[in-house]
């Protein structure tokens, strides 16, 4: 019994230091990790947004309004980090953004699912970081001849006037443009911005 009772004495003093090196080693583990996780981790964010000039369409030749621009596109590259840390100093040059393309998709609102397909057009833009927004000058909303094909093309009174999905006489949908980049330093970058938008025929003109 008295072996017994130092024996597990002896055995539980070393468990004891064992954990006690567990924990350290865990510890710095932990720490390597939220320093990888950091350095991994964009310091910047791409923000984009949107200004609408039309949130409704007449699709009716002539109507009254639709002679303009559905609205324009700003852009910006925000600092993430803290840029007064005398321990981190901070190149912004890399972290500069060049844009190369954007992607825009449709999602009805309506309750309807036809939309017009998704496409991608190059661009070729440099943000500077924390500099001041720019706007996305070539951004189109949809491809050529789109506004006659589906869903658009039923709002039509030859086609029926309404869209099939939904028995209405009007299509309202969100246009999300993506523009995607990457900073100087080779990191990815992205941001959204979206604009609802009700399609009708004769129903008033563009405003």
């Amino acid at each position: 019994m008295l072996w017994t009772k130092c024996g597990f004495g002896g055995w539980d003093m070393r468990m004891k230091q064992i954990a006690l090196i567990a924990t350290v080693i865990l510890l710095s583990v932990a720490v390597l990790s939220c320093n990888s996780i950091a350095k991994e981790s964009s310091p910047v964010m791409l923000v984009v947004s949107g200004t609408q000039n039309l949130n409704q369409i007449d699709l009716q030749a002539g109507a009254a309004g639709c002679a303009t621009s559905l609205g324009t596109v700003q852009m910006s590259v925000r600092l993430l980090q803290n840029q007064n840390d005398p321990l981190v100093p901070v190149n912004n040059n890399f972290n500069d953004v060049k844009l190369d393309r954007y992607q825009v998709t449709y999602q009805r609102t309506d309750g309807g699912k036809l939309v017009p397909p998704t496409f991608v057009r190059s661009t070729a833009q440099v943000l500077t970081a924390g500099g001041s927004a720019q706007s996305l000058s070539d951004f189109i909303a949809f491809e050529t001849n789109a506004l006659n094909l589906a869903p658009f093309a039923a709002l039509l009174p030859q086609n029926g006037g309404k869209d099939p999905d939904t028995g209405l006489g009007f299509v309202k949908m969100d246009i999300i443009l993506t523009v995607y980049g990457s900073t100087l330093a080779g990191e990815r970058v992205s941001g959204s911005a979206r604009f609802p938008v009700n399609f009708c025929f004769n129903c008033g003109g563009c405003f």
